[in-house]
């Protein structure tokens, strides 16, 4: 509701602080946020209106009088600090609209309040010792003057709330987000800048394109514990797929924006560019050949709030940003903090979670803040691995009804239980640390964030009936008799640091100097392995005995590491103007890219010298002579593929933002970048907002946009054994080998390099505040990608001769490069609707959230010029490639969620739908829709002390069995006929593609208190 305010007919009624009053816990807890936005009102009145609310886990609330709510007991945690400043944090805390005049509150100092008070507490609190009185008009408008001074002073500015576009309180997922001013004083005021525009004070809901705002609250009450599970949970555009065996991708999944890929999302801490990740993704998953950004590297604990800009903003924020942007904004609380435990397990009865947190804020003196995050999370491994129905021993005999009598007296015992599919074995510890400091006329500011994470995955069983992974010696019995099941252990290690300096001119103007370092590097060692050509060089060249072998073998290596570095230097600068702000900047950055070499005994093949085996005829008849090299479930890389690489990159671009007329917001944005190696390119956007009426308004935005060839798609180069599906759909493994484009191979056939991805982006919406407590937004939006960098097939020998004697220099049955090789069209619509209201005796918020998207792959292309031109193009690019890009995520994504308060009870329910989607994997299966629910319910047993129980996915829902890409499928009879184990195979779920897992129920219970 907004509520209208007549300058000069108020009377004031003076408020008398409530002594000695026992505090309680505050029941409407949320988030506030806060922005106010420039509207020229030539010789007329310059109001402000401005606070609207954001309280995504709790409650956004209309406030219709303060006599109502100042009673209430509210959490504060202000720092202490200029007045004018303290205020707009109390409004911000309280959801209460104050009237003060800006000049007049910038002359006094306030004090820190921190805790449970009554809003009137808090305000006298605030303002002791200060010429400031705080008072309340008869309609209940608090507002703040000189004591002894007239209420009615000209010089008082208006604030109004606008609850109509709340962002909503479960989801968080309003394109409106939190809202701001209406309208604004020509006075300098205290102004926060969201993602998507850089002028400082631009409202959520006079951008021209969506934002959504997700504050800490709003990411708790999803359940989960990780950051990305909790985004896939809350904003339906954003997606978080898992796959099993897929090697780094099982410990780091790809995070995607409206369906394109992970590294065509930007990724912002406290508005400064992140880096990547290191691992790419070169298997069969949700974003093969791509690289993103680790999600989970941050702590949840440590978020304040996350912005998520669904546009394209490579004008603004350069490459990348073509799905859109994230922003994860650090918490910055000077005191208090928060202690949480949580445990949860899944229905089957694994993959229990502990989950500890600790958030303390300090303050650093009067005039600054650190405030630092502890987290630590253990997730044990999960299993929805089906029966290994195939022989694992020799001397299997298949019966004319496609049977296998078995032969080994060992097969009828034989462990079936043999496969782990489903999450990975996790610890990880994360700290970070936030901080600012009022130094001269601006802040000193910088953060810390650091993660490690220790993953344990699996990879394929290599039973004893495998000669080429699991070799023969010379007592006729495999190396690993019972066979074995390798291990992939990561090691991921993140650090990110900032400092910068930001100073306010007095004719509104401010610079901001900043430097960012980030790096994320990963690090494998497969265990529980052997390299199978090593126990051919024991028996041959060592002339050990088998059982010698056995136990001599090594059962581990370091595979190989991956190394990403990001800096970036930024000089920001902003300047508002009377009728239209400006902000212009530079950006000097270098990317730094390396692989690590690993142990010999990870990457040799020991039996074998330039493609010629070497123990040929040497087995008499007994046993292996030829045996796989390295480690087997994950190869190691050798010297030759060994990376140090950099590329430095410098930008400059300028933004402009304007009242053209009364209603109307008009945005452009000019961006230069040159790279170190594909050159420069020139992008650009506008933008537009027209307020039709006081409920209604238009936004749209025309832009082009790129992304330049990530530092993984340019160097990365190995090796790999991947289990790929036949053309008999039989599942078997290769050795594939990625090669970059400027490697020898790539270059004997031609393969030019690889060059920037463009893109155009449209899009359109509505805001319409239907009533005071409902609000509908309907974006529209189009991408089209042209020059799109795809990882091809994996190409084999027969396509062409200089491809055949460039696979055969390189040792590799297969090769597969990155290329610019398709251009793709995404078109989508997202559909929020909001309804705040009150029933049950309580507050009720309900919010119905839905992103609908569909990409299409609408040319392929090989490169002109090179060998592989001869090449159909459907062999270069395969029906799996386009189905990845076009089908393995969700065609639509749907959540209904209703938030229920009543005094100190909480309870979340969500329903969340995940649409089709269709995974080609040998075959082609469309995987239905299904509908998840998740429901938390919290209990506050004192002011400070809280407990909380609830379920994600409640009803244990699964996703469509698998009938495609299966391996180890089978029945065996023994002699008289008895079945011994029928198995339609180990993957009983897609492997490839499962957009909310394959891991049932999960149910959890946990404590917080508050400090």
């Amino acid at each position: 509701m907004q509520i209208k305010l007549m300058l000069g007919k108020v009377t004031s009624i003076k408020i008398e602080r409530k002594k000695n009053i026992k505090k309680k816990k505050q029941t409407h807890r949320g988030f506030l946020f806060v922005s106010c936005l420039y509207k020229l009102r030539s010789n007329q009145t310059h109001l402000l209106s401005g606070f609207s609310v954001l309280a995504p886990a709790i409650f956004s609330l209309s406030v219709q009088a303060a006599t109502q709510t100042t009673g209430q007991m509210v959490q504060f945690d202000i720092k202490a600090q200029r007045a004018d400043k303290a205020l707009i944090e109390y409004a911000k805390q309280t959801e209460q609209t104050v009237v003060f005049s800006y000049e007049l509150a910038k002359q006094y100092d306030a004090n820190s309040v921190y805790g449970f008070y009554t809003q009137l507490d808090a305000l006298e609190a605030l303002l002791g010792g200060t010429e400031l009185d705080a008072v309340v008009d008869q309609n209940g408008l608090l507002s703040i003057k000189l004591k002894q001074i007239n209420r009615n002073d000209n010089n008082m500015m208006k604030l109004s709330a606008v609850s109509a576009a709340v962002l909503p309180a479960l989801l968080a997922v309003n394109s409106q987000g939190v809202n701001a001013a209406e309208e604004v004083a020509q006075e300098k005021i205290e102004k926060i800048a969201i993602v998507g525009s850089r002028v400082a004070g631009r409202s959520v809901e006079d951008l021209p394109v969506p934002v959504d705002i997700l504050s800490a609250e709003a990411l708790e009450n999803t359940g989960q514990t990780e950051v990305g599970r909790m985004l896939q949970s809350i904003a339906p555009s954003f997606n978080f797929s898992s796959s099993a065996i897929s090697d780094g991708t099982d410990a780091l999944r790809p995070a995607t924006l409206r369906g394109l890929g992970p590294d065509q999302t930007l990724v912002l801490i406290n508005g400064k560019r992140r880096h990547q990740a290191s691992i790419i993704h070169i298997n069969g998953s949700v974003g093969r050949g791509t690289a993103g950004t680790d999600m989970n590297a941050i702590p949840a604990s440590a978020i304040k709030r996350i912005e998520v800009l669904r546009d394209g903003a490579a004008a603004q924020y350069g490459s990348d940003a073509i799905a859109g942007v994230i922003n994860i904004v650090l918490k910055d609380g000077s005191e208090g903090g928060k202690a949480a435990i949580n445990y949860g397990q899944y229905s089957e009865g694994d993959g229990e979670t502990i989950n500890l947190d600790f958030n303390k804020g300090f303050a650093l003196g009067d005039d600054g803040y650190l405030n630092t995050t502890i987290n630590y999370r253990d997730r044990a491994p999960t299993n929805r691995a089906g029966l290994h129905g195939s022989c694992q021993f020799y001397g299997c005999t298949e019966l004319s009804d496609g049977t296998l009598l078995a032969g080994d007296p060992r097969e009828l015992t034989a462990d079936r239980d043999t496969f782990r599919i489903g999450d990975a074995d996790s610890q990880q510890f994360g700290l970070t640390i936030n901080t600012g400091y009022e130094l001269g006329d601006g802040e000193l500011y910088g953060f810390i964030t650091y993660s490690t994470r220790e993953n344990e995955s699996a990879a394929f069983f290599r039973h004893n009936a495998n000669a080429g992974g699991n070799p023969v010696l010379q007592d006729n019995d495999a190396t690993i008799p019972l066979g074995f099941l390798p291990k992939i252990n990561t090691t991921i290690d993140d650090i990110s640091y900032n400092f910068g300096y930001k100073t306010e001119f007095d004719n509104d103007a401010s610079l901001d100097l900043s430097y960012t370092y980030g790096e994320n590097s990963i690090d494998y060692t497969t265990s529980d392995t052997i390299n199978a050509s090593y126990a051919n060089f024991l028996r041959y060249d060592q002339g050990l005995s088998a059982a010698d072998i056995r136990t001599t073998i090594p059962r581990e290596a370091y595979a190989y590491g991956m190394e990403l570095s990001l800096q970036t230097i930024n000089i920001d600068f902003t300047q508002n103007f009377d009728d239209y702000s400006l902000a212009m900047g530079a950006e000097i950055r270098t990317d730094e890219y390396r692989i690590l070499e690993g142990n010999e005994y990870a990457y040799r093949d020991y039996d074998t010298l330039n493609g010629v085996s070497i123990y040929s005829g040497l087995s008499g008849g007994v046993g292996s002579e030829d045996a796989s090299g390295g480690s087997q479930g994950f190869g190691g890389s050798s010297p030759a593929s060994s990376v140090d690489e950099s590329r430095d990159v410098i930008s400059f671009y300028v933004d402009a933002e304007s009242y053209v007329i009364e209603d109307v917001i008009l945005s452009g944005a000019l961006r230069y970048d040159n790279y170190k190696g594909f050159g420069d390119t020139v992008n650009f956007k506008l933008a537009g907002n027209w307020s039709i009426t006081d409920d209604i308004s238009l936004r749209g935005a025309l832009s082009s946009g790129f992304r330049a060839p990530s530092m993984q798609q340019l160097y990365f180069n190995n090796v790999s054994t991947q289990f790929v599906v036949d053309t008999n759909g039989n599942l078997v493994a290769e050795e594939v080998g990625t090669f970059r484009n400027d490697s020898t191979l790539a270059q004997s056939l031609g393969i030019p390099k690889l060059k920037e991805e463009k893109s155009q982006n449209r899009s359109l919406g509505i805001v319409y505040n239907v009533t005071d407590n409902i609000n509908v937004t309907v974006d529209y939006y189009s991408i089209d990608i042209d020059d799109r960098i795809v990882i091809s097939d994996r190409l084999g020998k027969g396509l062409s001769t200089s491809l055949d004697a460039a696979l055969n220099s390189a040792g590799a049955g297969v090769g597969q490069f990155f290329l610019n090789g398709a251009d793709t069209e995404t078109r989508g619509v997202d559909f929020v609707a909001t309804w705040n209201t009150e029933g049950l005796g309580g507050t009720l918020d309900f919010t119905l959230a839905a992103n609908f998207t569909e990409t299409d792959v609408v040319s392929l292309f090989s490169p002109a010029g090179s060998s592989l031109e001869t090449v159909k193009v459907e062999d270069i690019f395969s029906a799996e490639d386009i189905s990845i890009i076009e089908e393995w995520q969700p065609e639509d994504r749907i959540n209904l969620s209703a938030l229920y308060q009543r005094d100190d009870w909480t309870v979340n329910l969500s329903l969340n739908r995940f649409g089709e989607y269709t995974v080609e994997d040998g075959g082609r299966q469309t995987y239905g829709a299904e509908i998840l629910t998740d429901v938390k319910v919290n209990y506050f047993v004192t002011e400070d002390l809280s407990v909380n129980i609830g379920a994600n996915n409640l009803f244990d829902v699964y996703p469509d069995k698998n009938e495609i890409g299966n391996s180890r499928s089978g029945t065996i009879v023994d002699a008289s006929g008895n079945t011994v184990i029928s198995s339609s195979g180990v993957f009983d779920y897609s492997r490839r593609s499962a957009p909310f897992g394959f891991n049932g129920a999960y149910y959890y219970v946990g404590a917080e208190y508050r400090f």
